[in-house]
């Protein structure tokens, strides 16, 4: 069983940064994990994943080149550094993990199989 809590989220100015963290319990080393936000009204939507053991990364349109996914593995925790924040990145922002078989391409959105509470992040113009 995997357990995920995130923390890290804030209000901040657009063009300030925050960094989330998502504390894992149990063995998710073989697991894809990844970053999805929701805004109100809207549908959640991925924003990053990654592969441990390949170090592969993915990220949504909208954040590549401002976020970075990472990970300690020594501390079974998963990051996502958000620079240059603009108002549309405010949502609760999850954390999530599913097999590693779907870190690929076009299926790294789809994990599913464990998520955090939610951290939400507001940001202002």
């Amino acid at each position: 069983q995997v357990q995920l809590v995130e923390s890290g989220g804030g209000s901040v100015q657009a063009g300030q940064s925050l960094r989330l963290s998502c504390a894992a319990s149990g063995y998710t080393f073989t697991y894809c994990m990844g970053w999805f936000r929701q805004a109100p009204g809207k549908e959640r939507e991925g924003v990053a994943a990654m592969y441990p053991l390949g170090n592969w990364t993915y990220y949504s349109d909208s954040v590549k080149g401002r976020f970075t996914i990472s990970r300690d593995s020594i501390k079974n925790t998963l990051y996502l550094q958000m620079n240059s924040l603009k108002p549309e990145d405010t949502a609760m922002y999850y954390c999530a993990a599913d097999t590693g078989a779907l870190c690929y391409p076009g299926s790294w959105t789809r994990l599913d199989r464990y998520w955090g509470q939610g951290t939400q992040v507001t940001v202002s113009s």
